[in-house]
C-alpha cells in the first residue's frame, strides 16, 4: 500500500503524522517505508535524527540520476536508508530537490516515481510519503504513484477552503493519470475537544460528503516535544492519549489495507 499524505496548506501536520503512522506501522512487525519529497526534510530529520542536508544518497540523487540516464544507475533500494527504529526505513529528502524541480518537468519525468515505488512495494509492506504544502511535480509524481491519499485537516475555516480546491486537483489527476487513487480519509488534526468551532467545521464537512476519519488527533506539546527529541510518540510516550490516537488511526487504516 502506497499513501500519500497531502494538502496545500502549510502547518497541518503533514510531517508529524507520515511519521508517526510509519513508527506505529513498523512497531507492529510491518517493513515500512518513508518516503520525503518535502525540501524541508521535516520528516528526514525527526526519523534519522539528522539534517536532509547532511546526508547523500537522498530523493534528489534518486531523480537526478532519472534526469541522466546513467548506464550505471543505482537501484531505487541504494537510496534507502535504514533507521535506529526495527523495520522502518527512509527515502530522505534534500534542499536540492528545489533546484531539480524545473529539470524534471521539462524533462516530464512524472511517471519516475511510479516505476520506483512500484518496484519498492514488493518489499515494503506500507509506503507512506510525505510531501510539500504545494501541488508541485513531487506531489503530483507521488499522487501518481500511490493508491491512497490522506488529508490532514487542522479544522479551521482556511484548511476547509483549501480542501475544497485539493478534492478538485485530486479528481483532475484521477482522471488523467491514476484512476485508482482514492481518497482514504480526512484526518482533524490539531484538534481542541473543549472547542465548538472544529466540531462544527468537522460535522458541517461530514454533511458536505467529504470523507472525515472518525479517529481524530488532539492539540498536544506531546507532539513538540516528540520533534525536538526526534523520537515518534509510539517510542517516546507510549501510553500518551494522543499516541493512543495515532495507534487507533494507523489500525483503522491498516484494517483498510488489508480489505483491499
Amino acid at each position: 500500500m502506497i499513501r500519500v499524505i497531502f494538502n496545500q496548506k502549510g502547518g497541518v501536520g503533514k510531517s508529524s503524522i507520515s511519521c508517526n503512522l510509519a513508527a506505529i506501522a513498523a512497531s507492529r512487525g510491518l517493513k515500512t517505508l518513508l518516503v520525503d519529497l518535502d525540501p524541508q526534510g521535516n520528516s528526514t530529520h525527526y526519523l534519522m535524527g539528522r539534517p536532509a542536508a547532511e546526508l547523500t544518497e537522498t530523493a534528489a540523487d534518486f531523480f537526478e540520476q532519472a534526469v541522466a540516464f546513467n548506464i550505471f544507475a543505482k537501484k531505487t533500494e541504494d537510496f534507502v536508508h535504514t533507521t535506529r527504529f526495527d523495520k522502518l526505513f527512509v527515502l530522505p529528502s534534500s534542499p536540492e530537490l528545489d533546484f531539480l524541480e524545473r529539470k524534471l518537468e521539462a524533462k516530464h519525468k512524472i511517471y519516475k516515481l511510479r516505476e520506483a515505488l512500484s518496484t519498492l512495494a514488493e518489499t515494503y509492506e506500507v509506503i507512506y510519503v510525505d510531501t510539500a504544502p504545494a501541488l508541485n511535480f513531487y506531489t503530483r509524481s507521488a499522487l501518481i504513484a500511490a493508491q491512497s491519499v490522506l488529508i490532514p485537516f487542522d479544522c479551521d475555516d482556511f484548511s476547509r477552503q483549501a480542501l475544497y480546491t485539493i478534492h478538485g486537483e485530486i479528481e483532475e489527476l484521477k482522471a488523467d493519470h491514476n484512476p485508482d487513487l482514492q481518497v482514504e480519509g480526512v484526518i482533524a488534526n490539531q484538534v481542541q475537544p473543549r472547542a465548538s468551532l472544529p466540531r462544527r467545521i468537522i460535522d458541517e464537512l461530514k454533511a458536505e460528503g467529504f470523507p472525515v476519519l472518525g479517529v481524530e488527533l488532539n492539540s498536544s506539546v506531546k507532539m513538540k516535544e516528540s520533534h525536538q527529541q526526534n523520537l515518534p510518540l509510539i517510542h517516546m510516550a507510549p501510553k500518551h492519549p494522543l499516541t493512543l490516537q495515532f495507534v487507533a488511526l494507523h489500525d483503522f487504516l491498516e484494517t483498510n489495507r488489508l480489505k483491499h
